[in-house]
């Protein structure tokens, strides 16, 4: 890693083993597509998607710590958006790319229920 003043910077390797890690578990795919949209609070988030907040707490600091979201104070409020805006154009790409799935087979890590 390199760091630029108070951020540190992954390195490649670093920085997709971290987008693979946030992407293996659905909700931190729907956290991620909803923050995609648009900026909201936890409080939306949860309701939006469904889920209670404790879930998403732990999930959003996991993609906190893989330096995916950051948080924005808002008054007395905390924010979540995608670290960078070129997070959404590549979670675009990624959602369009063509896979070479047999439908019979699953992924080996598919149960797995790691974080960053």
């Amino acid at each position: 890693m390199y760091c630029r003043g108070m951020l540190t910077i992954a390195t490649d390797i670093d920085a997709l083993a971290r987008f693979g890690r946030a992407l293996a578990d659905p909700i931190r795919c729907r956290i991620l597509l909803a923050l995609r949209q648009a900026p909201a609070h936890p409080a939306e988030l949860a309701d939006a998607l469904g889920i209670s907040r404790t879930r998403l707490s732990n999930h959003l600091a996991c993609l906190r710590d893989c330096g995916l979201v950051v948080t924005v104070p808002v008054g007395r409020r905390v924010r979540y958006e995608l670290a960078d805006a070129r997070l959404g154009h590549a979670l675009d790409d990624l959602r369009s790319a063509v896979l070479a799935v047999e439908t019979d087979k699953t992924c080996p890590d598919a149960e797995a229920q790691g974080c960053c």
